[in-house]
């Protein structure tokens, strides 16, 4: 139950806002001084106060309850205060307001308006309270995993990317292989190398394989090695992939493009480290960590007949997701920033940034930041410059769809007075457009 902090000499006063409050589930504590309230505040916890402004016998100047609000806004920055008196000084109430007081009211009060300002700030008040917190505990998860980890200096900020980093790190030195989906140009190759930095083979060799990037004709080549002769143009033998990573890690790129004949061999090799060389009967054994990433379907392709399901169970051991950038709205400024070339970013930039949906994730916002560098006349950087499209704005009126409404949950932490905010509807609204919509009211 919420709790309103009564400061005021008039107990009448105290004991008729203790009635009302009451009568609508919320609790009042009350204090006849000044001292006495700002004794209170050090103590318990306090949603909201209400003062009054004159506390000295036939005193009206407000001087009182000027320095009584000075003194709760030093000690308590954020805690809303509604200012109440009889005598009303629109000067001093203007300056106040300017100075952080969420309102300035009459007695004797209207109990309408004064309830719905009350139930209106502490709402507001929990959201504040729970967003900080929330960013508080971000910002503590994002220290300890620089401290206690590696992270091969990757830029990050969001609370997405913190999820699949803190299971990268935690799975790092298992010996057990890796899966990260994830659409392309979402970084899952500096994730497979944080991986690798935090293993127990990080001294070891980190060797990439992109199995999109060869004929399927060459990737068992390319994976286990071949002797001289095995295939038309192998004139000397040549090391595959496995060999070069012995004591490391191989990193397979794109691994839903292994034709099944490569996928049968690399089934062998996770399961007993052993393979030959194309064209070879000598065995040959490798330790290798093996983690590999893919922005295919994997589900789909097995149902297909395109990729062993055998495999997939052996691959997937560890699956990260990781999402793409616009499902990670914290990382893009974060990111622009750090790919500029000693130049700055104007407002406007940072709104077309944050307004376009990235569908080439990271590789495409490191290229458009590399283009406006380039381009940009002078060090700071404007909308223009990015060459983005321009987005346009939603109509006020506009229904939020499903999709709308739980990315809006997710960027708020599940605090449903800031979602509903973002989205423009009241909370109850949004309440009623999540439960017909079948979305759950967050714990």
């Amino acid at each position: 139950m919420p709790t309103v902090l009564i400061i005021d000499d008039n107990a009448a006063v105290a004991i008729a806002l203790d009635v009302l409050f009451s009568l609508h589930d919320i609790a009042s504590l009350s204090a006849a001084s000044p001292e006495e309230g700002l004794d209170i505040l050090g103590r318990e916890q306090v949603d909201l106060v209400i003062q009054d402004m004159n506390f000295t016998a036939d005193t009206t100047s407000g001087e009182e309850g000027v320095a009584l609000f000075r003194e709760i806004r030093k000690r308590h920055p954020d805690l809303p205060v509604i200012l109440l008196t009889a005598w009303t000084h629109l000067d001093a109430a203007v300056e106040l307001i300017k100075a952080g007081a969420a309102d300035y009211l009459s007695k004797p009060w209207h109990d309408e308006r004064l309830l719905t300002t009350v139930s209106n700030l502490i709402e507001l008040g929990q959201a504040n309270r729970a967003l900080n917190q929330r960013l508080q505990r971000e910002r503590k998860a994002k220290r300890e995993l620089e401290q206690n980890f590696d992270l091969r200096g990757l830029v990050w900020q969001d609370p997405a990317t913190e999820r699949v980093l803190s299971l990268a790190c935690q799975v790092a030195r298992a010996d057990v292989p890796v899966l990260i989906t994830g659409p392309n140009g979402t970084g899952k190759e500096r994730i497979a190398e944080i991986i690798q930095a935090n293993s127990q083979v990080a001294d070891g060799p980190f060797v990439v394989l992109n199995c999109g990037a060869l004929p399927s004709e060459l990737i068992e080549a390319e994976l286990f090695g071949a002797d001289a002769g095995a295939y038309t143009g192998a004139s000397k033998a040549r090391e595959g992939k496995f060999e070069a990573a012995d004591g490391g890690t191989l990193f397979l790129d794109e691994i839903g493009n292994l034709p099944l004949a490569g996928q049968m061999k690399l089934l062998r090799v996770l399961e007993t480290g052993r393979f030959e060389r194309l064209g070879s009967n000598r065995e040959r054994q490798v330790k290798v960590r093996v983690i590999s990433a893919t922005n295919a379907d994997l589900g789909a392709m097995i149902r297909a007949g395109s990729f062993r399901e055998d495999l997939f169970y052996r691959l997937n051991v560890i699956e990260l997701r990781l999402p793409p950038l616009a499902a990670r709205p914290g990382d893009i400024l974060p990111l622009a920033r750090s790919f500029l070339r000693g130049k700055t970013l104007h407002p406007s930039a940072e709104s077309a940034l944050q307004a376009h949906t990235w569908p080439g994730n990271v590789r495409e916002l490191k290229n458009v930041m590399a283009r406006a560098s380039l381009l940009a006349q002078g060090d700071l950087i404007k909308a223009p410059d990015l060459g983005l499209p321009v987005t346009v704005a939603p109509s006020p009126d506009a229904e939020p769809d499903r999709e709308a409404i739980v990315q809006a949950l997710a960027r708020a932490g599940g605090v449903v007075a800031q979602a509903s905010s973002e989205l423009g509807l009241s909370r109850q609204a949004l309440y009623r457009r999540m439960e017909r919509l079948g979305i759950a009211r967050p714990a």
